[in-house]
């Protein structure tokens, strides 16, 4: 029986998540990995999103690698180019890039039984062998393309905030933009005052959150470089105040109603911000603040004050040869056209690539008969030797970076014992599983989604099954966790399956 492999574990994805993992096996003394990456380099996320005005939605300090803390941030919600720069620095410090291979899109994986291993199918054809498979691929690995009738047929030019082509001068342009998430709020902003006419379709309005920005002054850098703990100190406070203003009121909202205080204070700014009545109660959400995700801005609201700027609500009816035409057969004639229509998340449209388990189970499949779940966030059951950094139940709102670390370690602890022990076949047994899904399904009811005006909101972490598969913690409890879980909640073979 034929029980080789190319490599003992592929990583799929050379952004944050990739990196991150790497970093935690070589600490657990496994060396032997390879990343793959469909793109042209790392940095995943931020090497895509390039669009005028993609920032941080958290203090930078909170946005970074706690072992990994970087001095010379420009701002406090530092702009995507320096968090590519640190991506960068990241791999070259570390020594990930000779282990990186690029333009390389993942396609399809399969585990065989006979050999306790996964073959792996590249978009290109090739297929490779690999003992281990860690998904990777971050929170926004796809980018949402909206299926409007007539797309083709624009004459224009069409861009997705994802997939940003930076030779395109939207100078003295017409432009229109589609959503009004957080790329179509930072977009906006940016591009306002250099088009001719910006025209944003919005189908929900969002709630729009003050950030506390500014710059770094060189003297904090200073004080952030050479004073001992200072990095620390501050992460420390960064990451207090998001635990507090962010994850306490979503995680914690039926004990701490806070959202709905600070209602109130987001009305005042919207009514202080937005002069035209008409147009501030279409900016006005309906549902809760917490029902999806909030966008973090001090110019957004203002933007509309502009009089080349047009806020439009009727829903679109198909793209024509000129621009949009709406439901009620307004025709808005557009040189370009972007989609800021955000992603497909992981854990509800299913990972970007197919994936079968042991005995020929679809994950997909599993997933929306079983409903969204994993084991913290990293194992399902029935599919042996392969973890995800970003699965169901393993994000709690807070950075990304404390998921990333958190469940980096609790992939690190099983493949090192795996290593020590010569176990082939690693898998969470479904006792586990069941036991950690039935908790978070009990925890859930605290949380801020729940409420009656959330099923207008359209948010997009909402799955098929209508669960949110967002685990109902503080970031201390997950680290404390998925660093501690009894390995006895893994089952750990070291012979090939009968």
């Amino acid at each position: 029986m034929d029980t080789a492999v190319d490599y003992e574990i592929i990583i799929v994805g050379a952004g944050f998540s990739g990196m991150g993992t790497a970093i935690e096996l070589d600490r657990a003394g496994v060396h032997d990995y390879q990343i793959f990456d469909a793109g042209d380099g790392l940095g995943g996320t931020w090497r895509c999103n390039t669009y005028p005005g993609v920032a941080v939605d958290f203090p930078v300090f909170s946005y970074q690698f706690s072992f990994e803390q970087r001095s010379d941030w420009t701002r406090v919600y530092s702009p995507g180019r320096e968090v590519q720069e640190y991506a960068e620095h990241c791999a070259d410090k570390y020594g990930l890039r000779s282990r990186m291979r690029f333009d390389t899109k993942i396609d399809r994986i399969v585990f065989e039984d006979d050999a306790n291993r996964w073959r792996v199918t590249t978009a290109a054809g090739d297929t490779l062998t690999a003992r281990f498979v860690v998904n990777a691929t971050g929170s926004f690995p796809e980018p949402k393309m909206p299926q409007f009738s007539g797309i083709e047929n624009f004459a224009g030019r069409v861009l997705h905030t994802a997939r940003w082509d930076s030779s395109v001068d939207l100078t003295g342009k017409r432009v229109g933009i589609v959503g009004t998430g957080a790329s179509g709020v930072q977009l906006t902003s940016a591009v306002a005052p250099e088009v001719a006419k910006l025209t944003v379709f919005q189908r929900t309005p969002i709630w729009i959150v003050p950030k506390y920005d500014a710059p770094l002054p060189a003297r904090l850098r200073w004080v952030l470089e050479h004073v001992p703990l200072a990095k620390r100190a501050l992460r420390a406070l960064s990451q207090a105040y998001i635990e507090t203003v962010v994850l306490l009121p979503a995680q914690y909202h039926k004990l701490f109603p806070l959202t709905r205080l600070a209602e109130g204070g987001l009305r005042r700014e919207l009514a202080a911000q937005v002069h035209d009545p008409a147009v501030r109660d279409k900016l006005t959400p309906r549902y809760a603040l917490g029902c999806k995700p909030p966008a973090y801005s001090n110019e957004y609201l203002s933007t509309f004050n502009r009089e080349n700027v047009y806020l439009e609500t009727d829903p679109i009816d198909k793209v024509t040869t000129d621009g949009l035409r709406t439901a009620e057969g307004v025709e808005h004639e557009l040189d370009v056209l972007i989609l800021a229509t955000g992603f497909h998340l992981p854990f509800v449209s299913g990972v970007p690539f197919r994936c079968v388990g042991s005995d020929g189970v679809d994950l997909h499949e599993y997933w929306s008969r079983e409903r969204t779940q994993a084991y913290q966030g990293v194992s399902v059951p029935g599919f042996p030797n392969y973890f995800s950094v970003f699965g169901p139940y393993s994000y709690n709102g807070s950075s990304y970076f404390t998921m990333i670390e958190a469940s980096a370690k609790h992939i690190g602890r099983c493949l090192g014992h795996a290593r020590r022990t010569g176990a082939t076949r690693v898998e969470v047994t479904r006792e586990a599983n069941a036991r950690y899904f039935d908790e978070m399904l009990r925890r859930r009811w605290r949380q801020v989604f729940w409420q009656d005006t959330c099923g207008i909101a359209n948010a997009y972490y909402v799955d098929v099954n209508g669960d949110v598969p967002l685990r109902p913690t503080l970031s201390v409890e997950m680290a404390w966790r998925n660093s501690r879980f009894p390995l006895s909640d893994y089952r750990f073979e070291n012979t090939p399956a009968s």
